[in-house]
């Protein structure tokens, strides 16, 4: 008791009432936290009891949530014609004491998107995810918008991304979310919705390139290229190098590659060893629709590599990543075989969608002020580890890494010349 009566924490009749100094606030998800304006400082844990707590229901009828020029939510009372940054919910919070994980694994095969941003406030952050009308880029957009960020879902049908756009709307109408055309197998549609982005003035902090396609005939582009070859690899090549400077101006910022475990299941080289173009882009007689996705797949992981090699230094990291053996997307529907083994596996794959979120593992916020009014809560976003560019690639591997970046770079001054 000394040392509570030392902290200042005994002096309450009640153990949930809070302490001198502390203001209690919440999410945008319905997650409480606590403010400490004395140390500036933030917490999950009740500063007294130690237990985490969550809203329970809705706003009351006549409530709406508002977010200010700063970021920070607040609450307007149409009946009363008032306004509070109290949540009105408060009163009624339920106690939340999660499981300590037992292993290391943070995440695991039930974790959604929106779990991976509990408590992250991207307000003021802007957000390209290529692909995002279906599938795991409308999970990723959706939730990136749902946590303030203005996102833009960049897809070829753009009827298909207004209604993308309209779900999100539904679930949070303060969303900022919008819809460009971006047809990957088309060159020229690259460099407009580049020029079309650049003509925004916006910052660019996270571009996913997440399209893809899968077990599809073989065709050519428009361009002169395989289509699998274009759309999953050298399309994103290209956007990226056009939204280069945009990326470095806007620092922090981060390319994620979506890529797959299948790419280890092919291979690049001749017979010598070096690099071989036409198994990149392959003619009709050496085309397999499996194998084609494959090396797209490693083209996308030496890519990531080498981009974060060369801009790391920039303030903008690359990651590749797959996304898991086992998450069900549209991504089969090139061909019917492939949509029947999807349908079959269905009962055995990873939904997207998650009834209850866990609770969130980090502490949310840094203070600026003295006072609850003045006092402006910002819930950055948990800062992206990244492997060092060339760890795990032996010297032949970064070789090829350097000649991929040649020649897509090359393949692109040969289309525009």
């Amino acid at each position: 008791m000394a040392a509570l009566r030392y902290a200042g924490l005994d002096d309450t009749d009640s153990e949930d009432e809070l302490p001198p100094g502390w203001e209690q606030r919440t999410t945008k998800d319905g997650w409480v936290y606590y403010a400490n304006h004395t140390e500036e400082k933030t917490q999950w844990e009740h500063p007294k009891t130690g237990k985490r707590k969550r809203i329970a229901g809705d706003l009351p009828y006549g409530w709406e949530q508002e977010t200010d020029e700063n970021g920070q939510m607040f609450f307007v009372d149409h009946i009363n014609k008032r306004t509070t940054y109290l949540d009105p919910r408060l009163a009624f919070t339920v106690d939340d004491n999660p499981t300590k994980p037992t292993t290391r694994q943070r995440y695991d095969s039930s974790t959604t998107a929106m779990e991976i941003l509990q408590g992250r406030d991207f307000s003021g952050k802007v957000v390209v995810v290529t692909g995002a009308n279906s599938g795991i880029g409308f999970e990723t957009a959706k939730t990136f918008a749902l946590h303030g960020a203005h996102v833009i879902l960049a897809c070829r049908n753009m009827t298909r991304a207004n209604e993308a756009v309209s779900r999100i709307l539904g679930e949070w109408h303060k969303a900022k979310v919008e819809a460009m055309t971006l047809d990957l197998a088309l060159l020229h549609s690259v460099q407009h919705f580049a020029q079309a982005f650049k003509a925004k003035n916006v910052s660019l902090h996270v571009l996913v390139c997440n399209a893809a396609v899968f077990a599809l005939p073989w065709s050519l582009t428009k361009d002169g290229l395989e289509t699998t070859f274009q759309v999953n690899h050298l399309g994103h090549f290209y956007l990226v190098q056009l939204l280069q400077d945009v990326l470095c101006r806007s620092a922090p910022a981060r390319v994620v590659v979506v890529s797959s475990e299948s790419h280890r299941f092919t291979d690049i080289n001749d017979s010598s060893g070096k690099l071989d173009f036409s198994r990149l882009s392959p003619s009709k007689n050496d085309y397999w629709a499996m194998l084609a996705y494959n090396r797209s797949k490693l083209c996308n992981i030496l890519f990531s590599s080498e981009l974060h090699r060369r801009l790391s230094p920039r303030g903008v990291t690359s990651n590749a990543v797959h996304p898991g053996n086992m998450m069900y997307s549209s991504l089969h529907r090139g061909w019917w075989v492939y949509t029947l083994l999807f349908t079959l596996a269905r009962p055995f794959t990873k939904s997207m969608v998650s009834e209850l979120p866990p609770p969130p593992q980090t502490p949310p916020v840094r203070l600026y002020g003295k006072g609850p009014r003045e006092t402006q809560a910002h819930v950055p976003s948990a800062p992206l580890t990244s492997c060092e560019a060339e760890s795990g690639f032996d010297h032949h591997s970064i070789r090829l890494i350097r000649a991929l970046g040649h020649i897509s770079v090359g393949f692109r001054l040969h289309l525009f010349l």
